[in-house]
């Protein structure tokens, strides 16, 4: 009764606009060897190459689904892996309208695959969830048809099902999809699988399902309202605002990261038996908290307070994870997957949680994207950077170009980027009213078992934010690592590097008209490095700006020479190029393009690169060359200190620095300067930072993290102190009061520093003084 006509639907949808991201072969992976690593051998990329490594669609679609008039475009692009570069994109998308022969329905997926078979799982995925969904909600509308007494129902698309219904329906396409990886004998999925976040969109009823399993997420881009009027409805772009300073969209979750930073989640991971760890907590570099476990048992389930593990865990990039115990797998930083059959074992399974809610005409923007757009970037810089355009195929190219970028800054290589943009239009029969479409009750369509209910049934669709991974704005600690090595590099063949603390800001400062102001304004919107500056210290740097015109092969960056501006691209084509580790430019081209930056004043496409200079004197990780003749905006790392030297953790340094001796003689402006010119470094866990007896000349004050201080005495017997946040170490040296270090300082835990050396120290405290006395001089 069920089989035939649901079979007969579902070959057809096969054919039915579908798109989706291409398969990736083993004949398209091995046709590419790896070179030896010769700057001159097959690792070499092409532009065409770089090129293929983004898969979009032509140009944005439009399309009618009921009361939804929408616009959408999707992108993918393969990650960077210095160690593998030919390693294939393991995120899938996939867009299927009709949906369920409905032309009021769609469905839009992304799928975000991990482990050697991972981008197999991904297609998988791909190709089969959609056509599962489409099989169980057939199949529910034919068993609500057959207990309907209606006599003249004729066909399936008079039958509306009930939120429940349709999630159950979900609910068992996504597990039956996890039992067809574990059944196909081509895929490996014991350490591999997949993630996997979806917008089912119901036209006919205005109405969206989210499904989530994993770490990807669906957002929600929400017109603000104020006074009873939507802000910037009245404008041509409600999107933006004067200089770009703010949104008029606030940025929604419509789904929730499953992984172990959320209690829920660990406490049922360890019920099922696995463990939660980081890797240098399970290798003994960092020590294992138990009293986190011991809180998460005593925790009461209807306690929405969450154990924040992010500050702890991740400041070098290094999440908490399942384990066995009974050994160093499977690994995962994530709590429920499609495939993983040993992770499964200890609760990583692949039931979603659903939300389904209304969609108004306050709602503007749906991005769904994988996590490797959330590493560096907030829900809310993702819809910033998306309200900035009108077309969300170029929204998806600025959103990925800006992660990508900010991988390779913070990283020494880059994750799988996939995103899919839609943008809401018009909604017919709306009152323009604030959802309230989700019922309350409890999904009992699922039946009682606990694992069964609908994780959100939440009013007005909102999720609770709570347990997210927290978005990194540090190093890890493997580029902060390299970064050093290629300053003392340079340092022993260059000498001292280059003072920049004698620049005088005032040379820099010039007007800037309004268009240049918001053409800045829409480059910084959604950089780490500005998040929280104030509007006084905005219209600062747009007055430090440079403006510089770039000719075409013209060098802006070189590597390996030391940084001192961060650039904005106003307009042009610039290559991204590295010399990989320990091998040489014998081209004298700047080795492999693994990146172009793209900018255009027309698409309102502003990226930028350099952030590092402003916070690091460290030398370049890559070459920049102009592709085309363009334009750029500089930003002087002096300057850019000056304008921010006011912000919490300088304060908060200078009152480390009037405790020590040192310095007892010294006011808060000259220690103001000297708090300006220190340095933050990244030390893993185990990490040496300096040893007794070594010759020294750095001093350091802990801002994350905490040490081990190992002093050796006369008679062997060793004196052992910890040292937290904002204590110090090295001062004797700073001092002069000894020329070697007095002990030895072990990282813990990943710990961040402030690092002051003494010739800067020297080089500032002379600078200082040199204009104050100046200063006196005019006023005398």
């Amino acid at each position: 009764f069920f089989f035939s006509p649901v079979l007969q639907i579902l070959e057809r949808a096969r054919t039915m606009g579908c798109s989706q991201s291409k398969r990736s072969t083993d004949a398209a992976i091995t046709s590419k060897k790896r070179g030896s690593g010769d700057q001159n051998g097959d690792d070499f990329m092409s532009n065409a190459e770089i090129q293929s490594r983004i898969e979009s669609i032509e140009e944005t679609k439009k399309a009618t689904f009921g009361g939804l008039s929408v616009r959408y475009a999707y992108l993918t692009q393969r990650g960077y892996y210095p160690d593998d570069a030919h390693k294939p994109n393991q995120d899938a998308y996939s867009v299927t309208h009709p949906f369920e022969e409905k032309e009021t329905d769609a469905f839009f997926g992304v799928y975000d695959g991990h482990g050697r078979d991972g981008d197999k799982c991904a297609q998988y995925v791909r190709d089969n969830l959609p056509q599962l969904v489409t099989k169980y909600v057939i199949r529910a509308k034919m068993k609500e048809k057959a207990n309907t007494l209606v006599g003249d129902t004729e066909n399936n698309e008079v039958i509306q099902l009930k939120k429940e219904q349709i999630q159950a329906a979900c609910q068992k396409a996504h597990i039956e999809c996890n039992r067809g990886i574990r059944r196909n004998v081509h895929i490996d999925d014991s350490l591999s699988g997949t993630t996997a976040v979806s917008v089912y969109l119901h036209g006919e009823r205005n109405r969206m399902t989210v499904c989530n399993v994993g770490d990807s997420r669906a957002i929600l881009g929400q017109m603000i309202q104020r006074n009873g009027k939507n802000d910037g409805e009245d404008d041509a772009n409600p999107s933006s605002s004067e200089n770009g300073n703010s949104s008029s969209l606030r940025a929604q979750p419509l789904s929730r990261d499953q992984t172990p930073y959320r209690r829920d989640e660990r406490v049922r991971i360890r019920a099922a038996g696995g463990r939660i760890l980081s890797l240098d907590q399970l290798e003994g570099l960092e020590p294992v908290n138990n009293d986190d476990e011991e809180m998460d048992k005593q925790w009461d389930n209807n306690d929405d307070s969450e154990l924040v593990l992010g500050e702890e865990l991740d400041e070098g990039g290094d999440p908490p994870r399942v384990w066995s115990p009974h050994g160093e797998y499977p690994g995962t930083a994530f709590t429920r997957s499609l495939g993983d059959a040993i992770a499964e074992e200890l609760g990583v399974f692949a039931e979603p949680e659903m939300i389904t809610r209304d969609i108004t005409s306050q709602d503007k923007i749906i991005v769904l994207a994988s996590d490797g757009v959330f590493e560096f970037l907030t829900n809310q810089s993702v819809i910033d950077i998306c309200a900035k355009f009108s077309d969300p195929l170029e929204a998806c190219r600025a959103v990925v170009a800006e992660s990508y970028e900010l991988w390779l800054q913070y990283e020494l290589r880059t994750d799988d980027i996939t995103m899919i943009c839609i943008f809401v239009d018009d909604v017919a029969s709306d009152n323009n009213s604030v959802s309230h479409s989700l019922y309350e009750s409890e999904n009992t369509a699922l039946g009682d078992e606990a694992s069964a209910k609908v994780a959100f049934d939440l009013v007005d669709g909102y999720i609770p934010v709570e347990g997210s991974k927290p978005v990194r704005n540090r190093l890890s600690k493997e580029k902060s690592q390299a970064l050093e090595k290629m300053k003392t590099k340079l340092t022993k063949n260059n000498g001292e590097l280059e003072d920049l603390e004698n620049v005088d800001i005032n040379e820099l400062i010039t007007e800037k008209s309004s268009e240049e102001k918001a053409h800045i304004a829409e480059a910084i919107r959604a950089s780490v490095m500005f998040q929280n500056i104030t509007d006084i210290q905005r219209e600062m740097i747009f007055g430090v700006m440079e403006s510089i015109p770039v000719k075409k092969g013209e060098w802006v960056i070189r590597q390996d020479t030391v940084g001192d501006r961060f650039y904005i691209v106003d307009d042009g084509k610039f290559e991204v190029r590295i010399v990989p580790d320990g091998e040489t430019d014998t081209r004298g081209d700047g080795g492999n393009i693994v990146h172009v930056y793209d900018g255009s004043r027309e698409n309102h496409a502003h990226p930028s690169f350099g952030e590092l200079a402003l916070m690091y004197s460290a030398p370049r990780a890559a070459s920049i060359i102009a592709q085309t003749d363009g334009h750029l905006w500089a930003l002087h790392r002096f300057a850019f200190r000056k304008v921010l030297l006011d912000k919490p953790e300088r304060k908060e340094l200078v009152q480390v620095l009037q405790r020590l001796t040192h310095f007892k003689d010294q006011d808060e402006e000259e220690l103001k300067n000297v708090a300006d010119s220190m340095e933050e470094i990244t030390y893993g866990s185990g990490d040496t930072i300096v040893k007794q007896g070594d010759a020294g000349d750095c001093f350091f004050v802990i801002s994350s993290g905490h040490c081990e201080c190992t002093q050796e005495e006369n008679n062997g017997e060793e004196i052992r102190t910890e040292l937290k946040i904002d204590e110090y170490f090295g001062e004797e040296v700073l001092s002069g009061a000894d020329e070697y270090y007095k002990a030895t300082l072990k990282a813990l835990s990943t710990t961040t520093c402030w690092k002051l050396e003494k010739a800067s120290l020297k080089k500032t405290m002379a600078s200082f003084r040199y204009k104050r006395n100046k200063v006196e001089t005019n006023i005398a």
